[in-house]
């Protein structure tokens, strides 16, 4: 089965969610760009999450997010 992306709103707090995997404690965190937090695996430092946070005023910036997809690509394997 292909693996998939979630993708979830939270409207009180304003941020978007686009997720491969659920939040999880030991999970890395990073701060990618103004208001944007990546989170990734521990062990592999593969990407497993994005959090936009502030989206709906994100929206009305005129410079545009851009998230590479490859971001969310494991490493071929040999």
């Amino acid at each position: 089965m292909a693996e998939k992306l979630m993708i979830s709103y939270d409207s009180i707090g304003d941020i978007l969610y686009i997720e491969k995997y659920p939040p999880y404690a030991e999970q890395e965190s990073d701060l990618l760009d103004d208001d944007i937090v990546a989170r990734y695996n521990p062990t592999t430092g593969d990407l497993e999450s994005l959090e936009v946070l502030f989206f709906t005023k994100r929206l009305l910036k005129p410079k545009a997010v851009e998230v590479p997809l490859d971001l969310f690509q494991s490493p071929a394997t040999p």
